[in-house]
Parts: structure tokens; sequence; C-alpha cells
């Protein structure tokens, strides 16, 4: 098992991603590739579930637009990620916070975590 974890962590770069958990606000910006052409789209949502660890680890972001809940999962090693950016810190008691997708308004928002100076 070690060697196999070995490789993998050999094989894959490795990118300083901030660290985030459930609750977060964060914006996801990834490569998209449209025929010939490559640009880069923000994907703007709060954390809802982390799965896995290491070179496994995926995340889940939802977002609300026009009205419809749009949710993406975006593995961690993922070589069209291009940077991920904290915007707030959520205050939930939960790991899977599968709940926001029955709420609407201003049943949907996530407190703000108090920040340590």
């Amino acid at each position: 098992m070690d060697a196999i974890k070995f490789v993998e962590d050999q094989l894959l770069a490795k990118k300083d991603f901030p660290t985030f958990r459930p609750g977060d606000n964060i914006v996801v910006s990834y490569k998209i590739v449209e025929g010939d052409k490559e640009r880069i789209q923000d994907f703007r949502g709060d954390v809802i579930k982390i799965k896995g660890h290491g070179s496994n680890l995926m995340f889940t972001v939802r977002k609300t637009s026009s009205g419809i809940g749009v949710e993406r999962i975006f593995p961690i090693v993922s070589p069209n990620i291009v940077d991920i950016k904290v915007l707030k810190r959520g205050k939930v008691r939960r790991a899977k916070l599968y709940y926001l997708r029955d709420l609407v308004g201003k049943k949907a928002r996530i407190k703000e975590r108090a920040r340590v100076k």
C-alpha cells in the first residue's frame, strides 16, 4: 500500500491551494476547452461536501444561478483547476450540507465564522 501511495504522489503535480471546509464560500477557476480555444471560467459557490483524502480528494461546490441550484464536483488533482480562492469562512455544524438543496432565499444562507485576529 505504501508503494502505491508513493507512486501516486510522485506522478501528481502538487498545487498549493488554500485549506477550506464545508460551508466556505469559494471561487474555483478552471480551464474550459472549446474546440481549439481555451479559456478560464470561475465557479463561485459554497462547499457542501469534501470526500476522500490525499490524491483522491474531491469537493462539491453549489451555487444558485437564475433560481436553479447548480452543483459541480471537482477533483483536487485535476489539471484543469487553475486557482481556488476562499472568500468567506462558513459556520456550520455538519460535514455534508445536503440540507441546503431544499432551502431557498435567506434560509439558504450560511453564517460567517468569526475571524481570529
